[in-house]
């Protein structure tokens, strides 16, 4: 009990944080209640039908009475339903937006360690449950309270000992069904975690469909497929079985207690101490009794698998945010950024860092090329300039300034990055343009400009929508030297004061490699620049060349300086350059 009781507590704490909507809340219960009185009302009145029932003195005023009875429980029902459906939508709708609003403000380290697929069923499936929860199972769960109470009220004023002979199907029930609960909730938490795993494992192999066709790794996803289908299908074959064992049971038990009712109430219309009528109420007010306590199991089953959702759900809700939402704004133009003794690891339990004891400046509008092996750390240090992640020890300023006391919004904004990869959201050309900034303010003359910086307006032009054509998910109808020149024309439209650039050019053809080189160029001026070379022939004019190994700088000059002291950049050198 006390481990239901700490259940329980979250997850109510979690509908209450969700600002009821109480007015509506009230309204469907009332009605629910108000529905159930009526029904309450129908065997009464069909009792005293039945034991009046002489065509000749048929009563026109009861049956008219009947008739608004059961309108008026449909109408009231009607009500009942729509407004804890609007109660139940609008306490999902406000979980589900508390939880975006969460996971855009998470850390890129919380996306490395969880499982996309896995978090997007988390704010999709396990929210549902939570919806069918309070708008269906919960109302069932109190009219049902109330519909028992009413009739068994009703029934001990009719017939005593009638009502205690049908009272014993009570404990035979809730004697079924509880355990059956229990069982349920098991499978039920089982079956949703299933659920999140084959979703994140579709979204995964969706998202990379054209590696899984080009590695022709059909037969292997079909497996894993499968695999997941047939688990989550066991789950669902389990609960059938009780279901299946449930349905059959609580049909057994019913039948039983309607033929011990109509046997020994026959007798009792035989003998006249009972009138036919109210042997029909009998029957009635016994479905009243019965329906509702096979809907308490479903209750407490729906219960504990909210419990469950509401668990996971409050695991997301209480991951600590990006640090920096609030802090400096500040104009970062013409000012150095000095990186003092940082080192880095992943995890406090990670014995060696990723980078050690890292340090170096970069002056206003120099080139700052990154180069080395790969795995030295390169990429962790752009994770770093970007705020991505904060290093486990020293800092990195801006001017006298550590970046980390400004605001992400402003440090963010005012660098631009250019990738290997060149992301792209699904939607229009304009639309990954303007990704990020207010584009009400953003004319289509100043969209051709930048277009036209980034060598980009030729092949915009030609395409049949313009600036309005949809790029697919992920920029799939782009070719790799479009999809970069878009990037590079978003940089120029958001005129950063630092560029960081992942060797931009790496992955493209001689033809558009050269295009994208002269819209790099002409970005890259006037601009303090940060470079990850893979290919030492785009970093020979850099500025400054950092030479890291193994999560070290060994070595810190311009090109022709390493290669004469610098043996592996040297060696590089040789390898790519001659």
């Amino acid at each position: 009990m006390e481990e239901q009781q700490k259940g329980f507590k979250p997850f109510w704490n979690l509908i209450v944080e969700s600002k009821i909507p109480k007015g509506a809340l009230i309204l469907g219960l009332t009605t629910g209640i108000l529905t159930t009185v009526a029904g309450l009302a129908i065997p009464l009145l069909t009792k005293n039908l039945v034991d009046g029932f002489k065509l000749e003195s048929l009563s026109v005023m009861l049956m008219v009475l009947i008739g608004v009875a059961f309108i008026l429980q449909a109408v009231i029902d009607g009500v009942s339903i729509y407004a804890l459906s609007f109660v139940g939508q609008k306490v999902v709708a406000a979980i589900r937006e508390r939880m975006w609003l969460k996971l855009i403000r998470l850390p890129v380290s919380y996306f490395a360690k969880e499982s996309s697929g896995e978090t997007v069923s988390r704010v999709v499936n396990d929210t549902n449950i939570v919806r069918e929860l309070i708008s269906n199972h919960f109302p069932q769960f109190i009219t049902g309270i109330i519909s028992i109470i009413g009739a068994v009220f009703v029934l001990l004023w009719m017939d005593w000992k009638m009502t205690l002979i049908m009272l014993i199907s009570v404990p035979v029930t809730l004697a079924i069904m509880f355990p059956l609960g229990k069982r349920m909730s098991t499978i039920s938490r089982g079956m949703q975690d299933e659920t999140a795993s084959l979703t994140g494992e579709i979204q995964q192999t969706l998202s990379e469909i054209r590696l899984m066709k080009a590695s022709t790794a059909e037969g292997n996803e079909e497996v894993k497929g499968k695999n997941s289908i047939h688990r989550l299908f066991t789950y669902g074959m389990k609960e059938a079985r009780i279901f299946a064992f449930i349905g059959p049971i609580m049909y057994l038990v019913v039948m039983l207690v309607i033929v011990i009712i109509i046997s020994y109430g026959g007798m009792r219309v035989a003998d006249g101490s009972m009138t036919t009528g109210a042997l029909v109420a009998f029957l009635l007010y016994l479905f009243q009794i019965i329906y509702p306590m096979t809907s308490f199991a479903m209750f407490f089953t729906q219960l504990q698998k909210a419990q469950g959702a509401t668990e996971r759900i409050i695991e997301i809700l209480e991951q600590s945010s990006e640090e920096g939402q609030t802090g400096v704004e500040m104009n970062i133009a013409n000012k150095a950024v000095t990186v003092s003794n940082v080192s880095f690891a992943y995890s406090d339990n990670e014995e060696e860092n990723i980078l050690s004891d890292i340090s170096f400046e970069a002056n206003p509008g120099e080139m700052i090329a990154f180069a080395g092996p790969s795995g030295g750390g390169k990429t962790t240090m752009f994770s770093l300039l970007e705020r991505f992640y904060e290093p486990t020890e020293g800092e990195i300023c801006i001017g006298d300034t550590p970046i980390n006391e400004l605001s992400l919004k402003s440090w963010r904004s005012q660098i631009g990055y250019v990738s290997q990869e060149s992301a792209m959201m699904a939607g229009t050309i304009r639309d990954n343009l303007c990704y990020g900034l207010d584009d009400e303010g953003i004319t289509d003359e100043r969209l051709w400009e930048v277009t036209k910086m980034a060598y980009a307006d030729e092949f915009i032009q030609e395409l049949p929508e313009g600036l309005d054509t949809q790029v697919g998910e992920r920029g799939v109808k782009l070719s790799g030297g479009q999809r970069q020149r878009i990037a590079i024309a978003r940089a120029f439209l958001r005129d950063p004061k630092i560029l960081m650039m992942d060797e931009a050019t790496a992955s493209l053809d001689s033809q558009s490699e050269s295009i994208v080189q002269e819209a790099l160029t002409s970005l890259m001026e006037g601009r303090t620049t940060f470079v990850i070379a893979h290919r030492l022939s785009t970093i020979v004019d850099a500025d400054k060349i950092i030479f890291i190994e193994k999560g070290k700088v060994t070595g810190i000059g311009k090109h022709n300086e390493l290669t004469q002291w610098h043996s592996l950049y040297s060696e590089f050198a040789e390898q790519q350059l001659t």
